[in-house]
């Protein structure tokens, strides 16, 4: 999947920098250890300045945005710390070629529960409507006229996330395209809006994406998206 090599490859780089904040502390003069414990306990650690430090600190959001579809605890992700400064040391706990298959299903598994049980929280929202596929459909703000088509072509404006909030597409324009050329989500949701009005679609994957995903979505991703039909073209 497009997340594993991403994951492991900002892995690697961060136990890089790791391992060289590491060989800078370890090869200090010794008397840099009598400054103060008080003086650096309560240090207010300082953002990244420079252009380095600041593509260091990118390669630390890179991992943590692929960490996310895991769905981790604080402590889970303490563990995930301590992997890197193992690894930068050279002393991993783990055989990772052992471990690391169990990544992939163990993604999937946590997924798997994440949208279900947000689906059924999202269909027991007021005004949510879900339909034989699986759609659930709330509307945000009515709008007037007549509903599209499946084959209209409409405009809109959208957002994108997955089930945990967090955000993988948007429109930063008005976006025109024929409701039968895209997801099955978005044709069976689109044609109960009208012109003006605004709408949340929940989608399980089925309806999505499906199980092999696409760039930047995992296989098997509930998706929620809010859409503005702007206008409805003709045919």
């Amino acid at each position: 999947m497009r997340f594993l090599p991403i994951l492991l490859s900002a892995t690697v780089a961060a136990c890089v920098a790791s391992a060289s904040a590491q060989t800078s502390t370890k090869s200090a003069p010794t008397a840099a250890k009598k400054t103060s414990t008080a003086s650096t306990a309560h240090r207010t650690p300082v953002g990244p300045t420079t252009d380095d430090e600041k593509a260091i600190y990118s390669i630390g959001l890179s991992i943590y945005g692929s960490l996310s579809q895991f769905n981790l605890s604080p402590a889970e992700l303490d563990l995930i710390k301590r992997a890197i400064s193992d690894a930068a040391a050279g002393k991993p706990a783990v055989n990772l070629k052992i471990w690391g298959r169990k990544i992939d299903p163990m993604m999937r598994a946590r997924a798997a529960k994440a949208s279900a049980d947000f689906l059924a929280k999202a269909a027991a929202e007021p005004g949510a409507v879900k339909t034989a596929s699986g759609l659930i459909y709330q509307e945000l703000k009515a709008g007037t006229g007549e509903s599209p088509s499946a084959t209209d072509k409409v405009t809109v404006n959208y957002r994108g996330t997955f089930v945990n909030g967090r955000e993988f597409d948007s429109s930063k324009e008005p976006v025109p395209f024929v409701l039968n050329q895209v997801i099955r989500c978005w044709t069976e949701g689109v044609q109960k809006m009208k012109a003006g009005g605004k709408a949340r679609l929940v989608c399980p994957s089925d309806i999505a994406y499906g199980n092999q995903g696409r760039p930047g979505i995992p296989g098997g991703s509930t998706l929620v998206f809010e859409i503005e039909l702007l206008s409805i073209g003709p045919k």
